[in-house]
């Protein structure tokens, strides 16, 4: 009798741990879907979506919080530009590299994209301070473009710190503490928006002795910069 007690205890145990797990499993999936907007989707987060996308280019339409057609083309499009999984779903990937779940990031990924953020915005402003704010960013999207090319260091600083890369870091201006311009201009070359068009290079005509840097076929001219692959 004793040992049939002990043998519904144990099972009883096991069906409990069952549907335990299969309960969690149900929760974490329901969640997951939820962590992401998509086609139909209504809401602040695609208001957050369709503001950033339309700040860097990417959309057109209105911000009204609904996620249609045109939203999820953006959404392919900036997917497209940016390396990730093109579904025009605004999963957590996506999200991420929009900047839209920082909040959510470990205390390490959150000082890391600080610290990045900071020396961005120094670079930017020791090089581009004065320049219109869409040069300021195709500034700080060289330095992601250098970041992603196989020709330079793979972080921003080893790209900002490469020897004679920049003149802002040689002539000390990198130390410069950078203005709220500057910042912004960081985070949405960080946040994927390119307004150099994929350049690795940029230079200012008025000034430029090197015969090289004026054989390297121009993307764009933003004030009193040119762009070039």
């Amino acid at each position: 009798m004793l040992k049939n007690n002990k043998n519904r205890i144990i099972i009883g145990i096991i069906a409990f741990s069952a549907i335990f797990i299969t309960v969690s499993i149900i929760v974490f999936q329901n969640n997951s879907v939820e962590a992401l907007s998509k086609y139909g989707s209504r809401g602040n987060e695609v208001t957050q979506i369709q503001t950033k996308l339309k700040r860097w280019g990417y959309y057109n339409g209105n911000v009204d919080g609904i996620y249609g057609t045109q939203t999820l083309n953006a959404v392919k499009y900036f997917q497209r530009k940016n390396g990730l999984t093109v579904d025009g779903i605004a999963g957590p990937a996506t999200l991420k590299a929009m900047g839209i779940y920082g909040s959510s990031s470990s205390s390490g990924s959150s000082s890391s994209n600080s610290s990045n953020v900071n020396l961005l915005a120094r670079l930017i402003y020791g090089e581009a301070r004065g320049e219109p704010y869409t040069g300021q960013v195709a500034v700080g999207a060289v330095v992601m473009n250098r970041v992603k090319s196989s020709s330079f260091p793979n972080s921003i600083s080893g790209v900002i710190y490469a020897s004679g890369a920049f003149d802002a870091v040689r002539d000390g201006q990198i130390n410069l503490s950078p203005n709220s311009d500057a910042k912004k201009a960081a985070q949405d070359a960080l946040n994927g928006w390119d307004p150099s068009y994929g350049a690795i290079y940029y230079f200012n005509p008025a000034t430029a002795t090197n015969k090289w840097i004026w054989s390297r076929p121009m993307t764009v001219t933003i004030g009193r910069h040119r762009f070039c692959k």
